[in-house]
Parts: structure tokens; C-alpha cells; sequence
């Protein structure tokens, strides 16, 4: 079964840019939908973005449409969020999933998840 490991998380500015990446073990990563979501403190973990098995299809929750891009290289095993123009209100640790549902807009899309990476965006 595939673990995913989420790196790049940070303390940012507001208006900066981080890039998350989620390494995945195993050999069947092109074979899953790959999404990422957000759980800031006290709130629902929430889909962010999710791309589908070979990248043919994106999909964004709109207060991130234009400043955040899901990328994958399934050769590298490797789900990525480009997040750009990053505001106070993206502070969240951010969690990558691997499921079979595209978009998979709920948790229930997905059955495996990396522990989490936190970003905080400072005013």
C-alpha cells in the first residue's frame, strides 16, 4: 500500500510562496487520484486541490483558484502544491491523500493520507 510523506510546510509572509511536495512509497501511485487538504485549528479538514491520475484533470476549491497549482510526477512518485500570493487565511496543516474518486471533493474519496505539514502565513 502506498505512504505518502508531505515536506515543504514553513512560516511565510503574507503575499510569499511555498511549495509543498508529497513523496509517495510504493508502485502503484499513477493508479490513485491525488488530492491535498487543509485543517486549520478547530475547523474541518477541507480539500484544497486535486489532481487526477495522469494530470488530465484539476480541480480547486475557489479561494485558491489562481494562486495555487497541484502538479504530479508519477515518475518521481511526487504530488506537488505550487501555493503562491499566500494569505493569513491559508495558515493550516496541509495533508496530501491518495484516492480513486476524481475530483474526490470529501475525505471519503480518499483512503490514505500523509501525517501533515503546517503552514503558517504571518500578516
Amino acid at each position: 500500500q502506498v505512504q505518502l510523506v508531505e515536506s515543504g510546510g514553513g512560516l511565510v509572509q503574507a503575499g510569499g510562496s511555498l511549495r509543498l511536495s508529497c513523496a509517495a512509497s510504493g508502485r502503484t501511485f499513477s493508479s490513485y487520484v491525488m488530492g491535498w487538504f487543509r485543517q486549520a485549528p478547530g475547523k474541518d479538514r477541507d480539500v484544497v486541490a486535486s489532481i487526477s491520475w495522469i494530470a488530465t484533470n484539476t480541480y480547486y476549491i475557489d479561494s485558491v483558484k489562481g494562486r495555487f497549482t497541484i502538479s504530479r510526477d508519477n515518475a518521481k512518485n511526487t504530488v506537488y502544491l505550487q501555493m503562491t500570493s499566500l494569505k493569513p487565511e491559508d495558515t493550516a496543516v496541509y495533508y496530501c491523500a491518495a484516492g480513486y474518486e476524481f475530483p474526490g471533493i470529501g475525505k471519503r474519496a480518499y483512503n490514505i493520507w500523509g501525517r501533515g505539514t503546517q503552514v503558517i502565513v504571518s500578516s
